[in-house]
């Protein structure tokens, strides 16, 4: 089969598994709903309790689900052509804990305890905790290499996994609220948090597909891509940035939920090659497939551990 049929044909199964994997979601859980009804409540409004169910409790759910399994993917396939590093996931520079350390300090100081209160301080902790690994990357000679990367990621990692541990033994009231946004999840969220993120997801996709043809010339190593023309700096600064907002909009919305962001990447290059222009589209559409079934899955399997019924 040629590559560019090939090419479509698995963009056009992805396609198709986002979409039933989004009727999953919305017809299978603690309560489950025929497919006929979902499709019902979503094109013609039925005032059923199942409608009620699916749009003010699913909708919303699935939605913030594609969200952030589209940005985690996509964050975790640039981040591991910038550092070129296989196992390179979206915590590697410090951005989850980072965003980690800003809930617990809105829980503990701030007196926030809504989920869409969470979300701007998830988002500035993981902002500044991925300034502040580049400002280490980036010093001395050589500037931000991948190495470097990984290690000042590490160092930064350690000392905000350190605050997060002294706010709780000190604020232990925190703990259990805490506990609850640290493991990672889609329930209870709302259409006010997808509102939140939306433009952040755009602009965070953009920044990364800008360099695309950036991430296939660093697969070839630096030498490489500065003999075709590349400015390897330029090329990891946006793409760092870009995969920083995306990782600050999936955490600060859902948690840190780190298996799409490593996982993914590799199912869409061995599905399609190591050609950056198809493999974010690519790991766009599998990522929120893998955390619908999930979510969908554990919906199912943990009914009570919900705290909102039917949902």
């Amino acid at each position: 089969m040629r590559v560019s049929v090939r090419r479509a044909v698995a963009m056009t199964a992805a396609v198709v598994a986002l979409l039933l994997a989004v009727l999953f979601s919305l017809a299978v859980g603690a309560r489950a709903i025929a497919p006929a009804a979902v499709l019902d409540a979503l094109l013609h409004g039925g005032h059923s309790d199942a409608a009620e169910v699916i749009r003010e409790l699913r909708v919303p759910r699935t939605v913030v689900g594609v969200m952030v399994g589209a940005a985690l993917a996509v964050a975790g396939t640039a981040l591991q052509g910038i550092t070129r590093n296989p196992i390179a996931d979206p915590g590697i520079l410090g951005i989850s804990q980072g965003a980690s350390v800003g809930v617990v300090l809105a829980i503990a100081y701030a007196g926030v305890h809504t989920l869409t209160g969470y979300v701007w301080y998830a988002f500035a902790g993981a902002a500044i905790a991925s300034v502040a690994v580049y400002a280490i990357a980036s010093s001395g000679r050589g500037g931000a290499t991948p190495v470097k990367l990984a290690l000042g990621g590490a160092a930064i990692n350690a000392l905000l996994v350190s605050v997060t541990t002294a706010v709780l033994t000190t604020k232990a009231s925190a703990l259990d609220e805490f506990r609850f946004w640290q493991v990672g999840s889609l329930s209870g969220r709302d259409a006010d948090i997808a509102t939140r993120i939306w433009p952040f997801l755009l602009v965070g996709l953009l920044l990364v597909l800008s360099v695309a043809r950036g991430l296939d010339a660093l697969a070839l190593g630096e030498d490489v891509a500065k003999g075709l023309g590349q400015k390897v700096a330029t090329v990891r600064l946006v793409g760092g940035l870009g995969a920083t907002v995306l990782t600050a909009v999936g955490v600060a919305a859902a948690g840190p939920i780190a298996f799409i962001g490593l996982a993914v990447p590799h199912i869409a290059r061995a599905i399609i090659g190591s050609d950056h222009r198809w493999v974010l589209p690519l790991a766009a559409l599998l990522g929120p497939v893998m955390l619908l079934v999930s979510d969908t899955v554990g919906r199912v399997v943990f009914p009570r551990a919900k705290s909102l019924p039917g949902s």
